[in-house]
């Protein structure tokens, strides 16, 4: 499916821009789309300039099928080069449906807008550009290793592939970091053509596998199809079923061509017995399976294979006068259409650097400091849709609109209000699904979490504030709770409230080791339910374990105090960071106890404050979290070693919390779903982690990720933590709390929607806004039960006008 990323066109070349005289002999490694489209670019900005192509294969030769093209790349393409874009109008397939094929039930969304052309015909188009431009293309040629042809042009442009013999060559300059996925997959193309994209699914007895489809070229004017014989439903055994295939290598069908990929899970690949088939068995056993899909037509190979799909980085794109393009720079899975497409804005981005900068050095850096940052967004959206797809399996039990919903939305491009307007039928179908009373958005539908009702979705997550003193919340933090509750959300969460002096993390954190400090909660907690009557506040009760005893957090964050430091303890003796942090005590056995009864005794005074919720905090490299994670947990007696171990006394705190808390509030735990470094915890971990938890009594899992270690390395994006709850809550069933840069309304709704989250937490957008709620419900148009105005403030509960109105 096509990505959407603007690429804008050369800069216009004025009077005052400096003309500079190189590069004037430019050699392109590759001919694929991307770099005959730089070669093509670059010539047409200087006809003076010396422009060849090194392309190994022949100019008929080509892998893959269809190619993807977004409107945004197409008019990228128009205003580089409105030639090209005239010849490619001229040959796109156009199509705005998406079919989902679910357990024999077909669902069809539109209004997505797709346009492809088969790879050959776009070869050939910029084939006949580059050489009415004057650019020589050299077919069937080697070309001379970069380094070589540095040192005789004035610039070398790497489009040579995902396996780049040019990046390979200059590794220690270019560092790349190549990431090999789970799935295997195969690119055939189908004799006709398909009327939308189609995703669909075999549940065979290997396992799961999917077909990914859709057209790209038109049948012939004269064509007259026949009937279309349909496939069994079960064709994977059914052995009298062989459809043939035809040849690699002939001209597109009368009847039109559309590419099929198939994919599945490298076990699944093994178990069906693909692994020991060669080009023509696997087509036809593909053929097979998806025969229903592909109306018992043959599937055709153009020196197809298997292969696994590999994620390409590169900390840098260009070394000296040689530049990385296309799949040499970067890739981004095929789920999301976008391997040709970021080649050819690559190519169009470096032509209108190269044109607008009076040297090369700053050409090739300003055409990365533009690219770049599209680049890797593109990349995280094609991460979570590769994702998607590998855990695929774990989606089928979801009710059918609820999947497709799911899979429409999985890379995040696209979300509820983009796809409520894109197809406003579908997406209500859905609603009425979720069970979104008329009129009602998804975040605002009522969630009962234990005894206690929620009536609405959104959770102001627990957020530092480190004003307190002794431990004692104060005016700030009644102003600051009782402002977001007031402001909307369904649950407002304290920040962590330490179980013991020692246990504080900074000393402004607030605690519950006295009665003073649980009457000033009961304050707080009693101005919520009086004057914001329906929100519910919750208590996250917390140790700092060897992350205490530091700074506040606009003081240095982790730095230890200058003065007054107090001792650490924590599962292991190892300080968070060595030379830095003070080394902590291990708990023995005694401290171990009293640990445990420092929560318990703090749970109980929360219970007396008026909390409605309580969540443990094992998180974040806290106490009970280095418990867990095996990078903080080196201990060698019943509370180390394997993870039923490492889990051992988190649950000991818990069941004990569980004992005294009274029975009707819910419990939930806030976990680190991974450590983000080699050898912590990780996704399976996590979902062990959570299943425990729940057969303990958990009434939900508040899913986060990291902080664990200070090395970590997270994959930050928008909702970049979501997919570890969603994997949680499709594995256990149980609820979940998504977090992390979850930051509008939108954001909430297709999270909820698509089955992914139970609750979402916002944290900063909160701090930004303590009214969020109120105004996600104004922006909506909502007014309902799920985000009630406080009365005093019920005149301003429509966004005021701004501006003139009158024309």
């Amino acid at each position: 499916m096509a990505g959407a990323v603007t690429v804008p066109g050369p800069a216009p070349r004025t009077a005052a821009a400096p003309r500079h005289p190189a590069p004037l002999r430019i050699a392109v490694i590759g001919g694929g789309p991307g770099g005959l489209y730089a070669a093509a670019l670059l010539k047409r900005a200087d006809p003076d300039r010396e422009v060849t192509v090194w392309e190994r294969n022949a100019p008929t030769d080509t892998f893959g099928f269809g190619v993807v093209l977004s409107d945004e790349t197409l008019g990228g393409i128009e205003d580089a080069d409105p030639a090209v874009h005239a010849d490619l109008r001229r040959e796109l397939v156009h199509w705005d449906d998406v079919h989902i094929v679910h357990r024999g039930h077909l669902l069809t969304s539109t209004g997505h807008g797709f346009a492809a052309l088969g790879r050959r015909r776009l070869l050939e188009i910029l084939h006949g550009r580059c050489a009415a431009l004057g650019v020589r293309l050299r077919f069937r040629t080697e070309a001379p290793p970069a380094a070589e042809l540095a040192a005789s042009h004035d610039l070398v442009v790497a489009a040579d592939g995902v396996h780049s013999p040019t990046r390979e060559a200059h590794a220690d300059v270019f560092r790349p970091t190549l990431t090999t996925h789970r799935c295997r997959y195969i690119w055939l193309a189908a004799d006709f053509a398909l009327d939308a994209f189609r995703f669909e699914i075999a549940e065979t007895e290997y396992g799961v596998m999917q077909l990914h489809a859709y057209p790209y070229a038109h049948p012939s004017p004269d064509h007259h199809p026949s009937t279309r014989p349909s496939g069994p439903r079960n064709p994977l055994l059914s052995p009298d079923h062989h459809p043939s295939t035809r040849p690699s290598g002939q001209p597109e069908s009368p009847s039109g061509s559309s590419t099929v990929i198939v994919e599945m899970r490298e076990e699944v690949w093994r178990a069906a017995g693909f692994d020991e088939l060669d080009e023509a068995e696997s087509v036809a056993r593909c053929g097979k399976i998806f025969a229903e899909a592909l109306h018992g037509r043959a599937l055709r190979a153009n020196n197809s294979a298997w292969t696994a799909f590999r994620t390409v980085v590169n900390a840098r794109w260009s070394h000296g006068n040689t530049v990385l393009i296309g799949d040499a720079a970067h890739t981004a899975h095929f789920s999301i259409g976008s391997g040709t497409k970021l080649a050819v804005e690559d190519a169009v981005a470096l032509a209108a650097c190269v044109d607008a900068h009076p040297t090369l050095a700053e050409a090739l850096a300003a055409y990365e400091a533009e690219r770049r940052p599209a680049v890797e967004s593109t990349q995280r959206a094609a991460a979570a849709s590769l994702r998607w797809f590998e855990e695929l399996a774990g989606q089928l039990d979801r009710p059918p609109r609820q999947f497709a919903f799911n899979l429409l939305t999985r890379s995040r491009r696209v979300t509820h209000d983009n796809l409520r307007l894109r197809d406003p039928s579908f997406t209500a179908s859905v609603e009425r699904e979720f069970g979104c009373p008329p009129g009602t958005p998804p975040m605002f539908t009522p969630f009962r979490l234990g005894g206690l009702t929620l009536r609405n979705r959104v959770v102001v997550s627990p957020m530092d504030q480190y004003v307190a003193e002794d431990g004692v919340p104060g005016d700030f933090h009644l102003v600051h709770l009782g402002a977001r509750a007031l402001g909307g959300a369904g649950l407002v969460m304290t920040e962590m409230v330490c179980v013991s002096e020692q246990g504080r993390i900074t000393p402004g954190c607030t605690g519950l080791w006295t009665e003073g400090q649980a009457e000033a909660w009961a304050r707080i907690t009693g101005f919520v339910h009086t004057s914001a009557p329906g929100t519910a506040i919750g208590v996250q009760l917390g140790h700092s374990g060897r992350k205490g005893s530091t700074r506040r957090m606009w003081e240095g964050m982790d730095e230890p105090l200058p003065a007054g430091n107090w001792p650490l303890v924590a599962a292991s003796p190892l300080p968070y960071r060595p030379g830095v942090n003070q080394t902590p005590h291990a708990l023995d056995r005694a401290g171990l106890t009293a640990v445990r009864e420092e929560f318990t005794a703090a749970a109980r005074r929360a219970a007396r404050a008026g909390f409605d919720l309580l969540e443990l905090h094992c998180a974040h490299g806290y106490l009970l979290s280095g418990f867990l994670s095996p990078l903080t947990n080196h201990r060698t007696d019943a509370y180390g070693g394997d993870l039923a171990g490492r889990l051992r006394y988190p649950l000991e705190v818990f069941d004990a919390i569980r004992e005294v808390w009274p029975a009707d509030r819910p419990m939930t735990v806030r976990i680190s779903a991974t450590d983000w470094a080699d050898g912590g915890t990780t996704a399976d971990d996590a979902v062990e982690i959570a299943r425990a938890f729940a057969a303990h009594g958990a009434d939900a899992l508040d899913v986060s990720t990291g902080q664990v270690v200070p090395d970590e390395r997270p994959e930050f994006g928008r909702s970049y933590q979501t997919p570890y709850a969603d994997r949680i809550r499709t594995a256990l069933g149980v609820p979940v709390i998504a977090v992390g840069a979850i930051s509008s309304w939108d954001d909430v709704n297709s999270l909820l929607l698509a089955g992914r989250a139970d609750l979402c937490a916002l944290a900063r957008p909160h701090l930004y806004d303590p009214h969020w709620t109120l105004h996600a419900a104004a922006e909506q148009g909502y007014e309902g039960p799920g985000a009630p105005w406080p009365a005093p403030y019920r005149a301003g509960s429509r966004r005021p006008p701004t501006g003139r109105r009158d024309g």
